[in-house]
């Protein structure tokens, strides 16, 4: 059995995102200890910019008249959606910035789908389950004063949910700048009921990816 599992955060040390990641892996492995788990970590090793216009150029490029950087992007392209394909689970752990899809993961999103086969005809992920774990610096939900400022999560369950046909859990945390920014101090106890129901949630969805791995 094999985990694959992205990461985004820039901070790793204190990262909210890969904390939760962590607690669905960890029950991952409690169910299949024998697994490996791949990993791709964006913040690290981000995607060149230049590769998706460089794969998609590809496309409409005879093989023999391609040049050596439209190559090398369809080849990466292609390592990227192996993983994909290949793992029996996915986790991908992607926080909130600046209100938007974090642009290591919008680079990466963008490269996969040049790959015929998780591109828009491609039903390689069908059913495939996983985890998209998100976090948020503050609280966009209805009634809040910037419910609908939160545009990435409607996005990564469009493109994972709809697009790739995800078997898509969703685990949200909000208010993860509590404790941080003096001005939110007012949240502290919401923040850290969130919090709780979080890490619960990330558990339980460890636990489901991992049963539903064994019944595909």
């Amino acid at each position: 059995m094999t985990l694959f599992r992205l990461d985004a955060s820039i901070l790793p040390p204190t990262s909210a995102s890969r904390a939760l990641g962590d607690l669905v892996e960890s029950e991952w492995l409690a169910e299949h200890p024998d697994s490996s788990v791949v990993r791709r970590d964006l913040a690290a090793e981000p995607i060149p910019a230049t590769a998706w216009a460089a794969a998609v150029t590809a496309g409409f490029t005879p093989d023999a008249d391609r040049t050596d950087e439209q190559r090398e992007a369809v080849a990466l392209a292609t390592r990227l959606a192996d993983e994909l394909i290949d793992a029996d689970a996915l986790l991908l752990t992607v926080p909130l910035y600046n209100y938007g899809v974090s642009q290591h993961v919008k680079t990466w999103f963008d490269l996969v789908y040049t790959d015929p086969r998780t591109g828009p005809q491609g039903a390689a992920l069908q059913g495939k389950p996983a985890v998209l774990v998100t976090v948020l610096g503050g609280n966009y939900a209805e009634g809040t004063p910037k419910a609908g400022w939160d545009h990435s999560t409607d996005w990564l369950r469009r493109v994972f949910s709809d697009v790739w046909g995800l078997g898509l859990r969703v685990v949200q945390r909000p208010f993860t700048l509590v404790g941080i920014n003096p001005e939110m101090d007012a949240f502290t106890d919401a923040a850290a009921d969130l919090k709780a129901e979080a890490e619960e949630l990330a558990r339980h969805s460890g636990r489901s990816i991992a049963e539903s791995a064994v019944r595909a």
